[in-house]
């Protein structure tokens, strides 16, 4: 299949893509999500991880992958308006649109001229996931030029309540490409949330976005301090609100959840599970916490239930309402602050809230 092939397919105009919705005809709240640099996940079980052996897979799935994506995906399975902006080259983009498309995802494709990448994971019974991420393309300045003004049209056309720009960025696009991209959705008067790291990270930090959702590994890295608390994760959250971010929600591994805002905090936990795969828990929390209202305790039940859900099913599989178990979910303003991160918290605590 060609390029041009792919674009028409990722665009909802060619033979293979799935129908596209009239103009205007989308509900307002609908949240457009940014993949810089989006992936098919090939996701393999194995009985475990033997170097230099012959492995044999028990099952096997091809997932649309990419942080983005998967927040698009979520949200699709949550019966929610969503489109999905991304680059797409080569056969590879045009079976990432197919697969969207088939999940009632609006895909509104850039086409580039580099394929787009495959990734592989490789999960075992105790929970332990091996990951191969492939580089993706380079983007051209006139390509990513195009993401930036097709992330405006479709948030405009869709009447987005929210933009989400998510994951890594690829060759050819800078840091200061999400920022770019923060400053054109506050002209718009569109809230923003950014999912990204490192110098990326920092410069959309000035640019001022609405929601920033670092896990415990990126909050520490955007400080520049280790954290072993979870009052470390709370002030590291207040750091980052003062450097620009309207709030923080970030993913703290199986200790659970922190929202911080300008309301204050609060934390969200959950009885310890036993783990299948934890591939795209952190974007199925995000379209949780966004579906949801994006604001307060009840969208942070919302987050931490997606979460939840989602490493219990395989490979980068979204939850479906039927998977939440937000009654699972305890959310309070008054955590332990001295506990451990990386360790879940008691099954209750004291200042629950509603």
């Amino acid at each position: 299949m060609s390029d041009g092939t792919a674009a028409s397919a990722a665009a909802g105009t060619g033979p293979e893509a799935g129908p596209e919705a009239a103009p205007g005809s989308r509900p307002s709240g609908t949240v457009v999500t940014v993949t810089p640099n989006p992936s098919l996940d090939r996701t393999y079980e194995i009985a475990g991880l033997s170097r230099g052996a012959v492995l044999r897979a028990g099952t096997d799935r091809v997932d649309p992958g990419g942080k983005g994506v998967n927040v698009s995906r979520a949200l699709a399975a949550a019966g929610r308006s969503t489109v999905a902006v991304l680059p797409l080259g080569g056969p590879e983009g045009a079976l990432l649109a197919q697969l969207l498309s088939r999940r009632g995802i609006e895909v509104a494709g850039v086409p580039v001229h580099e394929s787009t990448r495959v990734n592989i994971s490789l999960a075992e019974p105790d929970g332990s996931l091996t990951k191969i991420n492939a580089a993706g393309p380079e983007i051209t300045a006139d390509e990513a030029e195009a993401l930036l003004e097709a992330v405006g049209d479709r948030a405009a056309g869709a009447g987005a309540a929210w933009i989400v720009c998510s994951g890594s960025l690829p060759r050819g696009l800078p840091p200061a490409w999400y920022a770019g991209l923060v400053a054109r959705a506050r002209e718009q008067g569109i809230r923003i949330a950014v999912d990204a790291s490192g110098p990326a990270l920092s410069a959309a930090l000035r640019e001022r976005p609405d929601l920033v959702k670092p896990n415990a590994v990126e909050l520490a890295e955007a400080v520049g301090r280790p954290l072993a608390t979870v009052s470390d994760a709370v002030k590291a959250a207040e750091d980052l609100l003062n450097a620009g971010a309207g709030a923080v929600l970030a993913s703290l591994g199986a200790t659970g959840q922190l929202l911080v805002d300008g309301a204050g905090m609060c934390f969200g936990s959950t009885p310890a599970v036993s783990v299948r795969s934890d591939v795209g828990a952190g974007d199925a929390s995000l379209a949780g916490f966004l579906a949801a209202g994006g604001a307060g305790p009840r969208a942070l039940t919302a987050a931490v239930a997606h979460g939840l859900a989602a490493v219990q099913l395989p490979g980068s599989e979204m939850p479906h309402p039927a998977d939440l178990r937000p009654d699972d979910v305890t959310v309070t303003t008054e955590p332990p602050l001295d506990h451990p991160l990386g360790r879940p918290l008691p099954d209750s605590a004291d200042g629950a809230v509603p």
